[in-house]
């Protein structure tokens, strides 16, 4: 699937939904509890199960790999992965110190 910034998209196993923030050159399958993620306005499939493992994703939160970075504006049950790695929590940098 080619990701454009802006786009946004659903799980089909549960409520977990994502705004794509940074998006890769190159075509990318985006997937949420081992099926893969499709646009935030269809239906999902009816009888999917989840599949796949991994941390919940978490309301607010950004996750990255590669090129590419997602923010979370649903939280759900099941970790994200782009084809087929899980994807990474992005940390907030260090403030400096003013002392």
């Amino acid at each position: 699937m080619k990701l454009k910034p802006g786009s946004r998209l659903r799980s089909q196993v549960d409520g977990t939904e994502i705004i794509v923030v940074r998006a890769p050159a190159e075509d990318i399958v985006v997937s949420c509890g081992g099926h893969p993620m499709i646009d935030a306005k269809e239906q999902p499939a009816a009888g999917l199960a989840a599949a796949g493992t991994g941390e919940a994703t978490k309301l607010g939160k950004r996750y990255t790999a590669r090129d590419m970075e997602l923010l979370v504006t649903k939280p759900g049950a099941h970790g994200l992965a782009a084809d087929g790695e899980p994807l990474v929590l992005k940390e907030a940098k260090p403030l400096p110190a003013s002392d």
